[in-house]
């Protein structure tokens, strides 16, 4: 999806507008999920890009989407660009977390009693 969407459309109330262009995003989210994902792939990753202008958009991140074009619409833009590119992703194992030693605090044994070090 490469949109430029407008915020001013004459007749039509802006916070239904701005509604209505969230909606619009989320659906065509959800309905990219909903494909079979590439050979080779986990999930489906986004590729995300959004500004005033297309020639201006950066790149962001796809939960963060929402929050600006919320801002944009609290600034009283009149239109943002929004591009979303579907991609195969790969999931990656999270590294594991080395408890600290020397940190003494309470346990807690399987019958839930509380055991002070």
């Amino acid at each position: 999806m490469k949109k430029t969407f407008q915020l001013h459309i004459e007749g039509k109330n802006r916070d239904r507008v701005l509604e209505a262009i969230k909606h619009e995003i989320r659906k065509y989210i959800k309905r990219e999920r909903g494909r079979p994902v590439p050979a080779g792939a986990d999930f489906w990753d986004f590729d995300c890009k959004f500004g005033s202008t297309e020639a201006t958009a950066e790149v962001a991140h796809l939960a963060a989407l929402i929050g600006l074009i919320d801002g944009v619409s609290r600034e009283g833009g009149a239109q943002f660009y929004v591009e979303i590119l579907a991609k195969g992703g790969h999931r990656q194992a999270r590294p594991a977390q080395v408890a600290e030693e020397g940190e003494g605090g309470d346990t807690i044994d399987a019958n839930n009693v509380k055991d002070a070090d």
